[in-house]
């Protein structure tokens, strides 16, 4: 054949970098801290609900398209309780795949070919895919470190909109980087929405992962954009069941119906059991979710603590599980190499941030690390990296 098998869009786009690494970890017998995945289950009350589901029979077949109704209710009560955002479970309501499908679903609806999406760079990988595969064309923008954390271009922003713009797809807490938009941040993004008559869609998956006081303030709740928002959560980084891929968005009657459009010719319906579980999970008192944040900002001073020690410059996040250092301080300065040499420098594994940008020179000198791991796991891993000092 002389036409290439791969679809052109997506011919940018080799094996993750998630599978490399994660396969260097095992070949090598490293401490993985590259995926960000948690090494264990979430609460044991929440596991038990998925047993006594399936064994009730509850979500064995296929469950109703826009999913259950228990976690539809669940998800309306957690954005109303939270956040002041009411929510119509029954027509705002979408249960999804994991956050990933939520975002494939969102692009493929609301992108045609020639749009182009702003996407905030260093981004998850899979945004980038996504937008190609609706036909779109990807705008980035880059954050840039200042004064200790990640901080977002307003001006750099503004100059990205042109009359081709369809959406502005955001991410906060943000991955890589660990930064939380400011409530002056998003109100700017809110604003430049609004003049320019974009979409948004936002990734929040992180929205109980935040510390020191950060601020996890959802896009839609802010004046007028309520209905040009399609907002994204998920179960498995607050709950650490990243396996059973239960996701959803939140959006207008409007916006919902065109995922869902989408969404159907996906996976039309998945997680049948976990669903009914997850409705649980969101149900959980306070307590829990202050336990989470808690446990997780040791572990982030644990690793940070080491990191600097090991001599990487370290932006300790104010979000999410993860921390992103300068490798510099060290002497190197590209990221690929530095990552792929770890493994038999000190026995562990790091993502380059090179991956998440368009712009890969901005992204050259820095490595992400995944704290949510067991204390004694980032113990051993702190030890280990201490040679490279």
């Amino acid at each position: 054949m002389t036409r290439p098998l791969l679809n052109r869009r997506l011919a940018e786009f080799g094996t993750t970098i998630f599978a490399e690494m994660s396969a260097l970890a095992a070949r090598t017998g490293s401490i993985n801290l590259g995926q960000g995945f948690p090494d264990t289950d979430g609460p044991e009350e929440i596991r038990e609900a998925a047993v006594r589901a399936l064994r009730a029979g509850h979500g064995n077949q296929y469950p109703p398209g826009p999913g259950v109704p228990e976690l539809r209710s669940a998800i309306a009560d957690h954005q109303r309780e939270r956040y002041g955002l009411g929510y119509d479970p029954d027509t705002e309501v979408l249960v999804t795949a994991g956050a990933t499908e939520a975002i494939a679903a969102a692009l493929l609806a609301l992108v045609e070919p020639g749009d182009e999406v702003i996407a905030l760079e260093p981004y998850y990988d899979s945004y980038a895919a996504c937008i190609a595969m609706a036909g779109g064309t990807r705008v980035p923008v880059t954050l840039r470190p200042h004064e200790g954390r990640y901080v977002l271009d307003l001006d750099e922003l503004r100059a990205a909109v042109t009359d081709r713009t369809r959406l502005i797809l955001l991410n906060t807490p943000h991955n890589p980087t660990g930064t939380v938009l400011t409530r002056a941040e998003l109100t700017a993004v809110a604003e430049l929405a609004i003049e320019r008559d974009l979409l948004v869609v936002t990734d929040e998956v992180y929205e109980h992962l935040v510390f020191d006081g950060a601020e996890h303030l959802p896009v839609a709740s802010l004046p007028g954009m309520r209905e040009r928002t399609v907002t994204i959560g998920s179960a498995g980084k607050t709950f650490s069941f990243t396996g059973w891929k239960v996701g959803w968005i939140t959006a207008s009657p409007e916006l919902t119906s065109a995922v869902r459009s989408a969404k159907q010719f996906l996976t039309y319906v998945s997680s049948g059991p976990f669903q009914y579980a997850v409705a649980e999970a969101l149900r959980l008192p306070a307590t829990y979710f202050d336990a989470l944040r808690a446990d997780l900002r040791a572990k982030r001073d644990l690793l940070s603590e080491g990191l600097a020690q090991a001599g990487f410059e370290v932006y300790r996040p104010a979000g999410t599980y993860f921390v992103t250092t300068d490798i510099r301080p060290l002497g190197a300065t590209d990221g690929f190499a530095f990552c792929r040499s770890l493994p038999e420098r000190a026995g562990v594994v790091a993502i380059p941030n090179a991956v998440f940008y368009d712009h890969r020179e901005a992204g050259a000198p820095f490595v992400r690390f995944a704290f949510c791991k067991r204390t004694e796991v980032l113990e051993e891993a702190v030890s280990r990296l201490k040679r490279l000092a």
